[in-house]
């Protein structure tokens, strides 16, 4: 359930970040960093499509899988937990990659993509650690 909370906060950091995208929000509050050079940045789109929104549908997809996991029928079930270590895992790799863009190619941060990646970081930590205190077999 951890790791449910954690995805619901990282999808309202993503959330924040498209409606930006979408012109919805006209200005991004950002008190630390350079948020509005990383998000209308041309490394702010991916397919197509802001890297925000990308983000909304990861989280939400992570979201799902933590609370169906939660259900009696999966709690003990290693597939579920197996799932939620490579979507988490998934995410430290994007996370990362979009960190190097941000320090080396665009030479700004935006604070959300750094309050992401370590949600990011902190679920596959759990996820692990969730996976390996199950049984075998």
């Amino acid at each position: 359930m951890v790791v449910a909370m954690i995805a619901l906060v990282g999808l309202f950091v993503a959330m924040y970040l498209w409606l930006y995208k979408l012109g919805v929000i006209g200005q991004l509050s950002c008190s630390i960093g350079s948020c509005e050079t990383v998000n209308t940045s041309k490394w702010a789109m991916l397919f197509g499509l802001p890297v925000a929104f990308w983000g909304v549908c990861y989280y939400v997809v992570t979201l799902v899988t933590a609370v169906v996991g939660t259900t009696e029928r999966f709690a003990a079930d290693r597939r579920m937990a197996l799932a939620l270590v490579l979507l988490s895992g998934g995410g430290v790799l994007f996370s990362g990659w979009l960190t190097y863009l941000e320090l080396a190619v665009i030479h700004a941060v935006c604070m959300y993509c750094v309050i992401s990646a370590v949600l990011v970081v902190v679920m596959f930590a759990l996820t692990v650690t969730d996976l390996r205190a199950l049984p075998r077999g």
